[in-house]
């Protein structure tokens, strides 16, 4: 396992006090020239630059985008907004993928609401976590052992262990198992081990438990954007891999105590789940 120096990252900008160095060979010191990235000191947040996921220039296949006969309006822009329809016409999904869409298609162009992991308050998953955070940020703590990646609305926590291989047969959950490495200036976290309860993206693609996911997560334009390079991999749901990108804003605030499912069924039910009978 590679060594490097390393600094403590606190939250809510507690700073760095010290450093622990550690004596490297010189193969390894070739290779940690740079410093591990630093997404985290002096109260840094970062806001997602739009919610659906970027186009990677040239990439194939495609993404699924909005149905052009039903297309997304989004609330702010002075019409009426609209769900999202997702266009099925993309060759990318596997038959049961687009069975299972069309019907939520359909449902939801009759009426039903179009539930999001946000919405509902539920753990979004990955890669849907990258299309949290429009209007509140995510946050990082880094350690030498471990990343944690938070999201400040309901708090919901990836945990990336560092330079550790996987489980050999991690048990499905709604985040998975994240291991993680530094490579130069880049957080490169591989997830596996994830349940088929979320979706991909805010078209509410359904996925696998197959699902592996390979992100690369990267400060560019002089420290101001976080950009992420999403590698996405389920041959059980897409034909082939699919790669995307989303790009966060630079903040400087302390994380918020924000409660996601506090009076959210004032209006409606957004099928928030709820403990309605004893455990006992």
């Amino acid at each position: 396992m590679a060594t490097f120096t390393s600094r403590s990252k606190f939250l809510a900008g507690v700073v760095s006090t010290g450093f622990v160095c550690a004596a490297l060979t010189p193969a390894v010191a070739e290779q940690q020239k740079a410093s591990p990235p630093d997404f985290s000191s002096n109260q840094v947040g970062w806001i997602s630059i739009g919610n659906d996921f970027i186009e990677v220039p040239g990439a194939r296949p495609s993404l699924v985008r909005s149905d052009p006969a039903h297309p997304y309006v989004p609330n702010g822009t002075g019409a009426q907004p609209t769900y999202r329809i997702a266009d099925l016409s993309n060759p990318n999904l596997k038959p049961w993928v687009k069975e299972r869409m069309k019907k939520d298609n359909d449902e939801v162009l009759a009426g039903k609401i179009a539930f999001t992991p946000r919405s509902s308050c539920k753990p979004a998953g990955v890669p849907a976590f990258m299309s949290f955070g429009r209007f509140t940020p995510v946050f990082f703590v880094q350690s030498p052992e471990k990343v944690l990646i938070i999201f400040e609305s309901d708090h919901q926590v990836r945990h990336v262990y560092l330079d550790v291989p996987h489980s050999e047969n991690p048990k499905p959950s709604w985040y998975g198992e994240s291991v993680g490495h530094y490579e130069g200036d880049t957080l490169v976290v591989d997830t596996v081990g994830l349940n088929d309860k979320t979706f991909v993206d805010n078209f509410r693609t359904p996925h696998t438990e197959s699902l592996h996911v390979v992100e690369r997560w990267k400060v560019i334009d002089g420290g101001k954007v976080l950009e992420v390079n999403i590698r996405v991999e389920d041959p059980e749901a897409f034909n082939e891999p699919w790669s995307a990108i989303q790009r966060y804003g630079r903040v400087q605030q302390a994380m918020k105590e924000e409660i996601c499912a506090e009076n959210n069924q004032h209006l409606f039910d957004y099928h928030i789940p709820v403990a309605d009978k004893p455990d006992f």
